[in-house]
């Protein structure tokens, strides 16, 4: 029997708190997901004479995460899941490069981990900002809502939204008719605005606004965006990091077989299943789909795999999902959702690619600044 240890390292940052309740993350966020796959590789390990393990790491820093991770690399074990930030994750890999190490990003939706900072020794689970900008681009120009309000946060991350935004306005043909700024003044975001004093304050924060179809909100930060909806000045739809939000997975979905996936998982985590739980299942089930097509559990065997043409995974999408050779990204459709419901999936009908539909979503080769070597 060969056994193969999966580490999942987590790269610990506090995070503030949502303003809504239900937006506070599960402390086991991700790993649960992953468990659920421990189990669907070991389902047909048990057939390869294959079994899985999974070993979760909680570090303070990038320096205790690559601590920990000596020994497991040493045994072998140089497949890593990682849940961080972008800049910790950027350690980590640097930490390990001249190792036999490979790192599934878990978290980090930084476009720029697929381009001008990317690594050679890490794969990308969740979509960059800029697929979920062009998937929900898409949408709104499949709708011909091509006028766009986008108000966004002062902090970098929402900064980093907006970007995004603008990248995909000008991909699309879509037009930002105006653009205002909500400056995050700090203060315990639940208790002291109050919902009269937010009833008030947003109508007046919109007024005036240029003519447009939609108000696109950038607010990665959860500041001021979850009370956008309903309290505009114009009736117009929001959309962006709130009202219909662009993003991975939704507990909702159930299309393509995902009815029984959100139930296992439901039965195992005794929860609904987060976007991140379902990096954390397709990280471990990519990598065990690795050992069981190359019936090996060698580092390099697997990792050639991966990196490789021929990798591809049914991951309840609609379509089997690959890693872009140019930026080790996931190639994958990006839902569209309110809080109940997916509306729809991108790439949107119209929108092609001479490769693969799903390729017109995020930075495609041509423009990739990502120099793997």
């Amino acid at each position: 029997m060969t056994e193969i240890t999966i580490p999942y390292v987590i790269v610990g940052s506090e995070k503030p708190l949502p303003i809504s309740r239900l937006n506070i993350e599960p402390d086991d966020i991700g790993v649960k997901g992953a468990e659920l796959a421990i189990k669907d590789n070991n389902t047909t390990g048990r057939f390869m004479k294959q079994a899985f393990k999974l070993e979760v790491i909680r570090a303070k820093d990038a320096g205790d995460a690559l601590a920990q991770l000596e020994p497991f690399i040493a045994a072998g074990a140089g497949i890593i899941l990682v849940d961080t930030n972008a800049e910790q994750l950027l350690q980590v890999a640097d930490g390990l490069k001249d190792k036999d190490a490979l790192l599934f990003n878990l978290r980090a939706i930084d476009t720029r981990l697929r381009n001008e900072d990317c690594r050679a020794n890490v794969l990308h689970v969740p979509p960059s900002r800029a697929m979920l900008a062009d998937g929900l681009a898409q949408f709104l120009v499949w709708k011909r809502w091509p006028k766009w309000f986008l108000v966004h946060g002062s902090n970098p991350d929402d900064q980093s939204f907006a970007d995004a935004v603008r990248r995909a306005a000008k991909k699309f043909g879509a037009k930002i008719v105006e653009e205002r700024i909500y400056e995050d003044t700090g203060g315990a975001r639940r208790t002291d605005t109050g919902h009269a004093q937010v009833q008030k304050q947003m109508p007046v924060f919109t007024q005036n606004a240029a003519d447009h179809d939609v108000l696109v909100v950038a607010d990665e930060s959860q500041v001021f965006g979850p009370y956008m909806a309903y309290r505009t000045w114009t009736p117009r739809p929001v959309v962006g990091t709130s009202g219909l939000v662009p993003s991975s997975w939704h507990p909702a979905h159930e299309q393509w077989g995902a009815t029984q996936m959100q139930n296992r998982f439901q039965r195992l985590a005794k929860r609904h299943m987060q976007p991140m739980d379902h990096h954390g299942w397709l990280g471990v089930r990519a990598i065990g789909e690795a050992a069981t097509r190359t019936n090996s559990g060698d580092f390099k065997t697997m990792r050639d795999y991966l990196l490789g043409d021929k990798f591809a995974i049914a991951a309840f999408k609609g379509q089997k999902v690959s890693f872009r050779p140019w930026n080790r990204q996931l190639r994958q459709p990006v839902l569209l959702a309110n809080l109940e419901v997916p509306v729809t999936w991108s790439p949107q009908p119209g929108f092609l690619h001479k490769n693969a539909e799903v390729d017109s979503l995020g930075i495609d080769e041509p423009e990739s600044r990502c120099r793997l070597n």
